[in-house]
């Protein structure tokens, strides 16, 4: 049996349809449910529902064997695990966004940068040896700037509506972020012969994207 690590939602259910389209009885995905544990008919994969967060958590530490992640989460869990394939949905963008004139301080200077994604944020600017200082929120990201508690944000952006809706604008797109698909370093050794091809069944409908 497979472990599979997912979030509930759109992702989850994005995720039924793929598998089912890879012959997986998955549409026990697709039931209204507060289950946390479901198992296919076949007894074959077995599903966890867990934060999106602790997605890397779970595939990391081998309670599951693969999981379905957003790029964004793994950057910032930094988790030791296998990245194995871009899923292509749930697109998005990881961008450093604020007011327009917020654009002459990524040049230079002191900055402060709000954001959820602290350690990513943290290795973005050190990278680039910018004077950086990273505060950590939980939401509502956008209210930083219009606050003053920050110059710039560091965020998903999808259609950018909430942004605009406040003022503010992409300042950098800095990362693609998607879906993706994980698996232990373990597990991929010891249930090769369920994972690998699952993995080219999924190459057929995705591509081989990674």
């Amino acid at each position: 049996m497979l472990n599979v690590a997912l979030a509930k939602g759109r992702l989850a259910d994005s995720c039924a349809d793929i598998f089912i389209k890879c012959g997986i009885r998955a549409e026990v995905l697709k039931e209204e449910t507060r289950k946390l544990v479901l198992e296919t008919p076949d007894k074959l994969f077995r599903f966890f529902f867990v934060k999106p967060a602790d997605v890397p958590t779970y595939v990391e530490y081998g309670i599951a064997d693969i999981g379905v992640v957003g790029k964004d989460t793994l950057l910032e869990a930094d988790a030791d695990l296998y990245e194995m394939l871009d899923l292509r949905f749930e697109k998005c963008k990881l961008c450093v966004a604020g007011f327009p004139d917020a654009k002459e301080k990524l040049r230079g200077g002191h900055l402060r940068v709000a954001t959820k994604y602290v350690n990513t944020a943290k290795k973005l600017f050190l990278s680039r040896g910018e004077d950086a200082e990273i505060i950590k929120l939980n939401g509502s990201i956008e209210l930083a700037p219009l606050t003053g508690l920050a110059d710039v944000i560091f965020d998903i952006v999808q259609s950018g509506g909430t942004l605009r809706a406040n003022g503010l604008v992409v300042l950098e797109e800095v990362f693609d972020i998607s879906a993706r698909l994980i698996a232990n370093k373990v597990s991929l050794k010891t249930k090769a012969a369920e994972i690998l091809p699952l993995l080219a069944e999924m190459k057929k409908y995705v591509g081989d994207g990674r």
